[in-house]
């Protein structure tokens, strides 16, 4: 199954007056996000990937024309360092299509821009390649698959650390509630999709904001509940704490690498 792959935004949050890249080419560990969450998907057998550039495509693209798989493999070196043996491999199953789909395209216009490469597919995937998680994708395409909805995401509760207050007509509040507890969800940035989504994408609109909003309304929506791991790295500091627990090895979303994510007895689906 194809994955769409978003990652030619500007990444405002993420602005820490150094790093002038894409937000999915900040670093977590050696590997920047984007790796991270290809990664996830060739996990699940899914390594046929359509890249939407813009803001700081050649980032992107020299990363992988000039992709070192030393930095995240073993290996050994003999022979005076001229013969280079790894014991395992990232990307050499992979297939990666780059396109350049505007400097300031919203996330929908950029899906329309890719159409050719996925609009023959039953079902692809998307993600705006900046949120890692360790969901279980195989039992999130099969319940896509069994619906007869257009859309699916991945919905996961509220990720802020404050609290909500329920205030009485007098001014004494009544509740304090966990923003994670309150009965809310939201976009968590894995979408699936049907090619019926390009009859509902209209040039220059988002894909949540407008596409899905009108799909909402005719029921065609589908939301995959998961209050398992998830973490984005919309800012400077969330970024920051991906990278201190990458280097803790504990890293939850590694699920192709049983000692730092924890799981040593999972298998690949």
């Amino acid at each position: 199954m194809k994955v769409v792959l978003f990652c030619g935004g500007l990444g405002m949050r993420m602005r820490d007056g150094v790093t002038t890249g894409p937000k999915p080419m900040a670093l977590v560990g050696e590997r920047p996000l984007l790796w991270h969450v290809m990664r996830y998907y060739a996990y699940y057998g899914h390594t046929d990937f359509v890249l939407c550039l813009g803001y700081g495509a050649s980032a992107v693209k020299d990363f992988f024309l000039n992709y070192d798989e030393t930095r995240s493999n073993d290996f050994v070196l003999q022979n005076g360092a001229r013969d280079l043996e790894l014991f395992n491999t990232d990307i050499s199953d992979w297939t990666i299509t780059f396109v350049d789909t505007g400097l300031n395209s919203p996330i929908g216009e950029r899906l329309r821009r890719v159409r050719r490469f996925v609009e023959n597919e039953p079902v692809f995937m998307a993600n705006y390649a900046d949120v890692l998680t360790d969901a279980p994708l195989p039992d999130m395409i099969e319940h896509f698959e069994s619906s007869g909805a257009i859309a699916s995401l991945l919905a996961v509760p509220p990720q802020s650390s404050h609290h909500a207050v329920d205030i009485a007509d007098d001014g004494v509040i009544t509740r304090v509630t966990p923003m994670r507890d309150l009965r809310h969800w939201e976009n968590g940035g894995y979408f699936i999709l049907r090619p019926d989504i390009f009859q509902e994408l209209r040039p220059d609109e988002d894909l949540v904001e407008d596409a899905l909003v009108r799909l909402v309304r005719r029921g065609e929506v589908l939301a995959y509940p998961y209050k398992g791991y998830w973490s984005p790295a919309d800012t400077v500091k969330e970024r920051a704490q991906l990278d201190e627990a990458y280097h803790r090895a504990s890293c939850p979303w590694m699920i192709w690498d049983p000692e730092r994510s924890g799981n040593a007895s999972q298998q690949s689906g």
